[in-house]
């Protein structure tokens, strides 16, 4: 196992910059994983680490070591890619064995070796097969064994589960999650998908344009969120944004609702931030921040999302499956003062 750091991280490619002063500490044995939009700079970040391209500035130390100018080869990492990257003509045995054929183990160890990652990743009876009759769930778990044989310091894991069907994306995360529980290696996985990132990681990056937006913990970035791209992209369905102004204690919304707050903030121009699982429909009198009429109703079995049209803007609630609310039904709808987030229009920085 061990540390990773990037110091001022910067990568460019002719005179376009991708990568702008990334820095960032991954503890021992912590699962890190980078998510953002396609092109935001996450499998570049991961490409750097691995030495398969040249880092235009900054440092990256792996174990408290710069490895800027070590091969790729000598920084004791392993790499799971999107494709599987497995030998067609190979078997199962002959694939995860592949990282071992330069050690100077003795051929029963080698064997012996094999053997254990075959069992933790419970392919034993699939030892004599070749990747043409493995499942994609299989295949991916071959690469993954082949990766781990040789006790690598840091698993990277470049959108492993893409190419996988829901089902099996959903098997092959609860592998990966426990194959660290069981092994404790430092992982860096990178997705695009906030699901994987969600279920995964110790800690999230999330990546914009080449910068960091915001690190934390799966917690952290869902509920305080650090900006309006954050808050917009972490979640499903994303966080209700509704802008509006602010004065004497009041959010006067653009859409036409007025929502009173005490919170201390130092713009006019206001965002309101609301999850749809912190949306309620308010009971009886009970008060509520938001009126408006159903204008569409998404049943997903345990929960129903509601379509609300509040003044000129949609916002989306999340409510129980049973019993959901009728299109063009009027809804109040309820939220507890703490769900509420407040963003600067103009910036998107979350405010106080």
């Amino acid at each position: 196992m061990a540390t990773v750091e990037f110091k001022s991280l910067t990568k460019s490619f002719g005179q376009t910059e991708v990568l702008h002063g990334i820095d960032l500490q991954v503890k021992d044995g912590e699962f890190i994983v980078f998510v953002g939009p396609s092109g935001c700079g996450k499998s570049t970040t991961l490409r750097l680490l691995a030495g398969l391209d040249e880092v235009t500035s900054g440092e990256i130390l792996i174990g408290g070591t710069v490895v800027n100018n070590l091969e790729p080869k000598e920084r004791n990492i392993a790499m799971v890619f999107q494709n599987y990257a497995i030998y067609p003509h190979m078997t199962v045995r002959k694939n995860i064995g592949f990282g071992l054929r330069t050690s100077k183990l003795p051929k029963a160890d080698k064997e012996k070796r094999i053997d254990e990652i075959a069992e933790t990743l419970g392919m034993t009876e699939l030892l004599d097969r070749r990747p043409g009759q493995l499942s994609g769930g299989q295949r991916q778990r071959v690469a993954i064994g082949r990766a781990m044989v040789r006790d690598p310091s840091v698993f990277l894991f470049d959108e492993p589960l893409s190419n996988l069907d829901a089902q099996l994306r959903t098997q092959m995360r609860l592998e990966i999650k426990k194959l660290h529980q069981d092994v404790g290696t430092t992982i860096i996985f990178v997705t695009h998908d906030q699901v994987e990132a969600m279920t995964l990681a110790d800690r999230i990056v999330i990546m914009k344009d080449g910068h960091i937006q915001q690190v934390g913990t799966p917690s952290e970035v869902y509920e305080k969120p650090a900006n309006l791209f954050v808050a917009q992209f972490i979640g499903a369905p994303s966080m209700n944004t509704l802008p509006g102004n602010f004065a004497d204690g009041v959010v006067t919304l653009d859409a036409g609702p007025v929502i009173a707050t005490d919170a201390k903030l130092k713009t006019d121009k206001v965002t309101v931030g609301i999850r749809p699982s912190a949306l309620i429909p308010a009971q009886g009198d009970a008060p509520s921040i938001l009126e408006g009429t159903v204008k569409f109703v998404e049943p997903l079995g345990a929960e129903t999302l509601v379509y609300v049209g509040v003044g000129s803007a949609d916002v989306i609630a999340t409510v129980p499956g049973r019993n959901p609310p009728k299109v063009g039904q009027s809804i109040r709808l309820a939220t507890p003062a703490d769900e509420i987030s407040f963003f600067d229009t103009v910036t998107g920085e979350a405010l106080a």
